[in-house]
């Protein structure tokens, strides 16, 4: 099975995440990005991985992943093949409001 593949809002999400964080420590933005590719290496071999989340979407179709070591979750569709990586959210923000349109 290949890794789950990052949709363009996941990819903004994830360039803006390491962008924000590579101004005061490089090192750290690159493991983020490497965790991030990590995930969804793991999503994609197991797309049951994460879990639902009714607090943030009623849609079964999408399940959520705490990215390890950093403060973000993965949200992600798990029944496409490749599954796709939706968002990937600061679990600071608001998610119910980020996350309202899935």
């Amino acid at each position: 099975m290949s890794a789950a593949t990052l949709s363009p809002s996941a990819s903004r999400d994830v360039d803006a995440a390491v962008e924000w964080i590579a101004q005061d420590n490089p090192i750290a933005a690159q493991g983020l990005l490497n965790a991030v590719l990590g995930a969804a290496e793991r999503i994609g071999e197991h797309p049951l991985i994460g879990m639902h989340r009714p607090d943030l979407t009623t849609n079964p179709r999408y399940r959520f992943l705490v990215l390890t070591g950093y403060p973000y979750l993965i949200a992600y569709a798990a029944d496409r093949d490749p599954p796709v990586i939706v968002r990937i959210v600061h679990g600071a923000r608001d998610l119910p409001r980020v996350l309202r349109d899935l």
